[in-house]
């Protein structure tokens, strides 16, 4: 069982909770001066990494409110939880491990890595 520390109301099952995706995500200024590509990109591309990431949060079964997460996605390690509009906190993290002990290299998809807007090419 993952239990989610709630700012608002303490500490509750998983269960209570909806994913809201990559903290942190500002929608572009004048979104219809973007391509459809462009758009696409804002729409549907997110980091997936391994690793230590900021996440958005609903506590959907309980004070319905959002908030940021920063979890190691390794090992579902919730290694800080603040509200929305406060800074990210600095987290000092070491290199991901997997529950059964797996290296931090990654999925060895970096190949087929899709570069963000904004991140410049693809590899």
């Amino acid at each position: 069982m993952l239990l989610i520390p709630c700012p608002y109301c303490g500490e509750r099952d998983i269960a209570e909770f909806g994913y809201g995706g990559e903290a942190h995500r500002a929608r572009p200024a004048d979104p219809a001066a973007l391509s459809d590509a462009e758009w696409a990109g804002y729409l549907f591309m997110r980091r997936n990494p391994k690793g230590v990431f900021a996440e958005r949060w609903h506590h959907a079964a309980g004070c319905r409110r959002w908030f940021n997460v920063v979890r190691d996605t390794a090992t579902d390690a919730i290694l800080a939880v603040y509200k929305t509009g406060e800074p990210q906190p600095e987290i000092a993290a070491e290199p991901p491990r997997t529950p059964s002990g797996e290296p931090p290299i990654g999925s060895g998809n970096e190949g087929a890595r899709i570069a963000l807007p904004g991140e410049g090419d693809a590899p």
